[in-house]
């Protein structure tokens, strides 16, 4: 007996299995697979993935160890794409192999930002 698809349970599926394409990339980048000059001496932390309702897109947040060289990671990640869709296809079982896009996690950036603003006189200020 199969369970009704409420619009809850996708997005109960959705956030499980971008966890677990997650953790798939962590292990993967971790392990130093993916044979690229930039990633093998670059540390990448996937912060996040976001499924789309279908399951056929993920949407990878990374970030290099202390932030340097972003854009060549990147670079390096959307290179070996078909590679890691393959690699990640293998890992989580599902019925279509999720095509991923990789974009820079900018929570940090706007996290140091937020503090930097409430640190400041002005807003101290008006916060006292």
């Amino acid at each position: 007996m199969k369970h009704a698809e409420t619009p809850e349970n996708k997005i109960v599926r959705a956030l499980r299995v971008g966890e677990q394409v997650r953790h798939a990339l962590s292990a993967i980048l971790a392990r130093g697979d993916v044979h690229d000059p930039v990633l093998a001496t670059h540390m990448v932390t996937v912060t996040e993935v976001r499924m789309s309702p279908d399951l056929r897109h993920a949407t990878v947040f990374v970030k290099p160890l202390l932030g340097t060289d972003e854009e060549k990671v990147l670079k390096a990640l959307r290179t070996n794409t078909a590679y890691l869709q393959r690699e990640v296809a293998q890992t989580v079982q599902n019925r279509y192999a999720a095509k991923l896009k990789f974009l820079a996690d900018e929570s940090f950036d706007e996290g140091s930002h937020i503090d930097q603003l409430l640190s400041s006189p002005k807003v101290a200020r008006d916060l006292s």
